[in-house]
C-alpha cells in the first residue's frame, strides 16, 4: 500500500463516525484539506479508484465523485493512462507557519549576517534566459555527443570498488593533464600536486578567504571588478581596498596615501581587467609581484576567460614571473563548456596545500569523481582543444555580427566601449539622461538578460551600463532581440 493511500485510509477511518454528510462529501473534504495541508506531497498521484474504494470499503461512485470535485476546483487533474496528479497549490494556500519570535532562536554569526546582507550584490540569476547574459559561452556548439560517449564509457566499465571516497584535491589523472594543457596553452609550468579541483571560481575564492582572511584584513582589487569577487570578500569581512585602472592594467596603491592599509590579498585578472578588458602590461605584473613580496600579501591570478583571451603568448602570466610562489591561479571549465559543468581549478603556493586541503575535505569535500574522469578524456583525446578552437571562431563571427546588429538598430544613441581584448561580453556605458536601473528592468521584462556596470564598482562614483554576453545567440534570435533591445531604449528614453 502506498504512503498516501495509507494516510487517506487512516484518515478516514477516523473522521467516519464523526461527521454525518453523504460519503462522497467526507471523502471530498479529507482529500481536500490533506492536499492543501501538503499531508499529499505535490506532483504525486491518487490512488486508483478502485483501489480506494476497495480500501475504504465504499462504492467506486462516491470515489469518482469526490476526485470529480477535486478536479473541478484544481486541487488535481486527470492524466490519461496515470491518474489524477495532486497539482501545486503554494501559491493559493501556505505551508503551516510557526508564530515564534525571532528572539526564541539563537543568533546568525556575524559571518551568516555578512552573507545575507550581501547577497544583492552578487551578479547570478536563476532566469533561463541566455540572452544577453554575460559568462555564456556558446552553449549551442557544446559537443554534446562526445561528452556524452565518454560518460557512457566511463559507467559502462566502471566497478563497485571505484564508488568510493575520493581525495578532496582532485583526482591525479585530471591534474596531469591540466598540467600538460596550461603548459601548452598558457606557457604555465607547475607541479600537478598544487592543483585543487572545484566547482568554479566563486568557490576558489571563498576557499582562499576562508583559508587567509580575518576580520578587517585588507584585501586589494582592482575597481571596477567582478561584483561576485567583491561579494565574497566583503562577505568575509575583509576591507576592501579599490585599486584603479590605467592603460597599462590596474595601479599600485599611491605612496602618498595616509594609513594605507598592510595588504594580505591582492584580486586581479590581468589578462583582461573585468569588464573594460584593459590588459596588464609587463611592466606592471612586475611591479604588482614586487609590491606583493615587499608586503609579503598573496596574488590571485583570475584568468577566468584564458581560452578566449590568451590566443597569442604575448605577455607571461604573473603566475610564470612569479619566482616566491605566492600566486594562485584560478581557471574555469564553466565558461568554456558551459555554466551547468560545474568544474574548475586553482594552482596553489605550496605554503598554503594543506590548509586548502582541509579545508575542502571539511567543506565541499569532493568534485564528482565521474566529471573529473570524463573531463580528463576529453583533454587527453584532443576533444577540449578541438572545441576552444570552434569557440573562438564561433564567438569572433558572432562577436561581429553583434556590433553590427547593434550600431545599426541604435543609430549612435548608444555605443559599444572598445576592447583591446577578446571577451566573452561586451560593455555599453549609458548617457546621463538613461537610467540603468530602469532600463535593464524593462530589458528583463522582455527575457533580456544584463548586467549593470555599476555593480562593479567598489568605490568612488560609479560608471552606468549594461554588461552583455553575446556569444550564445545565434545570428537570427541576436538580430530580433538586437532590435527589441533598440525599440524598448527609444520607446522609454
Amino acid at each position: 500500500m502506498s504512503i498516501i493511500l495509507e494516510r487517506i485510509v487512516e484518515s478516514f477511518q477516523k473522521s467516519a463516525d464523526k461527521q454525518k454528510q453523504s460519503i462522497y462529501l467526507k471523502l471530498y473534504q479529507l482529500l481536500k484539506n490533506g492536499i492543501l495541508n501538503h499531508d499529499y506531497p505535490v506532483g504525486n498521484y491518487l490512488p486508483p479508484t478502485r483501489t480506494l474504494a476497495e480500501q475504504l470499503k465504499i462504492s467506486r461512485s462516491s470515489v469518482n465523485r469526490s476526485y470529480e470535485l477535486l478536479s473541478i476546483e484544481g486541487y488535481i487533474i486527470s492524466k490519461p493512462g496515470a491518474g489524477y496528479l495532486i497539482l501545486d497549490f503554494l501559491k493559493k494556500s501556505e505551508i503551516r507557519k510557526v508564530n515564534v519570535s525571532a528572539d526564541n532562536y539563537a543568533e546568525l554569526s556575524h559571518e551568516g549576517q555578512s552573507f545575507l546582507a550581501n547577497i544583492n550584490l552578487i551578479n547570478t540569476t536563476d532566469d533561463k534566459s541566455v540572452a544577453f547574459r554575460p559568462g555564456l559561452p556558446p552553449l549551442d556548439i557544446f559537443p554534446v555527443n562526445q561528452w556524452k560517449n565518454l560518460s557512457n564509457l566511463y559507467w559502462r566499465h566502471i566497478k563497485a570498488s571505484t564508488l568510493s571516497y575520493y581525495p578532496s584535491s582532485g583526482i591525479d589523472s585530471l591534474k596531469k593533464s591540466l598540467c600538460s594543457y596550461l603548459n601548452i596553452s598558457r606557457n604555465i609550468k607547475f607541479d600537478y600536486h598544487q592543483i585543487i579541483i572545484v566547482s568554479g571560481s566563486l568557490q576558489s575564492l571563498y576557499l582562499i578567504g576562508k583559508v587567509l582572511i580575518n576580520k578587517g584584513d585588507a584585501v586589494y582589487m582592482e575597481n571596477p571588478t567582478f561584483p561576485n569577487v567583491h561579494t565574497i570578500f566583503k562577505s568575509l569581512n575583509a576591507k576592501i581596498e579599490p585599486l584603479s585602472i590605467d592603460d597599462e592594467g590596474a595601479m599600485l596603491p599611491s605612496t602618498k596615501r595616509k594609513n594605507t592599509p598592510s595588504p594580505k590579498l591582492l584580486h586581479l585578472t590581468p589578462s583582461a581587467h573585468y569588464p573594460t578588458g584593459v590588459p596588464m602590461s609587463l611592466k606592471r605584473r612586475q611591479e604588482i609581484l614586487e609590491w606583493a613580496s615587499a608586503n609579503k600579501c598573496f596574488i590571485i591570478e583570475n584568468d577566468y576567460e584564458h581560452e578566449v583571451i590568451c590566443r597569442k603568448k604575448t605577455v607571461p602570466s604573473i603566475f610564470s614571473l612569479d619566482t616566491e610562489d605566492r600566486t594562485i591561479y584560478l581557471g574555469t571549465f564553466n565558461r568554456v563548456l558551459h555554466p551547468s559543468i560545474r568544474l574548475g581549478y586553482m594552482i596553489v603556493p605550496n605554503h598554503l596545500m594543506h590548509a586548502m586541503q582541509a579545508l575542502q575535505k571539511m567543506s565541499h569535500r569532493f568534485i564528482s569523481p565521474s566529471i573529473q574522469i570524463v573531463m580528463n578524456q576529453f583533454i587527453e583525446k584532443k576533444m577540449l582543444m578541438n572545441h576552444v578552437k570552434n569557440l573562438q571562431q564561433v564567438a569572433d563571427q558572432r562577436k561581429q555580427s553583434f556590433i553590427a546588429e547593434f550600431e545599426q538598430a541604435f543609430q549612435g544613441k548608444l555605443k559599444i566601449s572598445v576592447s583591446r581584448s577578446s571577451e566573452l561580453h561586451l560593455l555599453i556605458e549609458l548617457p546621463e539622461e538613461v537610467s540603468e536601473s530602469k532600463y535593464i528592468s524593462i530589458l528583463q521584462d522582455h527575457n533580456i538578460v544584463v548586467h549593470p556596470y555599476s555593480r562593479c564598482f567598489i568605490s568612488g562614483e560609479p560608471k552606468r551600463g549594461i554588461i552583455l554576453g553575446y556569444s550564445s545567440i545565434r545570428t537570427p534570435t541576436m538580430r530580433k532581440k538586437v532590435q527589441l533591445m533598440a525599440d524598448l531604449f527609444f520607446e522609454h528614453f
